[in-house]
C-alpha cells in the first residue's frame, strides 16, 4: 500500500510587508540604496533565500523614488502655471 505524499511546505518569507518597510530619508538615499541592491543582485553576491527580500526592498525603493519625482513634477507644473503652493514632499 502506498502512502500519500505530504504537501510541500514552503518557508515563510522573511520579507517585510509594504507597511513594515523603512522609508528612506530622501530621494538621494533611496536611489543610492537601490543602486547598491541592484549591484549586489547583478553580481550574484546574495544567497538565494535573500534574493526575494532584496527584490521586494528594491521594489519599495523604486516606488518611493517614483512618488518623489511625481511630487516634484506636480510642483513644477504648479509653478509653470503661476501657482505657488507649498511642496508636501518628504
Amino acid at each position: 500500500m502506498r502512502m500519500p505524499k505530504a504537501p510541500l511546505q514552503t518557508e515563510k518569507s522573511e520579507a517585510p510587508t509594504q507597511s513594515e518597510q523603512v522609508t528612506p530619508d530622501s530621494y538621494e538615499s533611496a536611489l543610492a540604496e537601490l543602486e547598491s541592491l541592484v549591484a549586489r543582485i547583478d553580481a550574484g553576491e546574495l544567497p538565494l533565500n535573500q534574493l526575494l527580500v532584496n527584490y521586494q526592498r528594491g521594489a519599495f525603493l523604486l516606488q518611493f523614488c517614483r512618488d518623489q519625482l511625481a511630487a516634484v513634477e506636480t510642483q513644477i507644473k504648479l509653478l509653470d502655471d503661476g501657482q505657488l503652493k507649498p511642496w508636501e514632499g518628504a
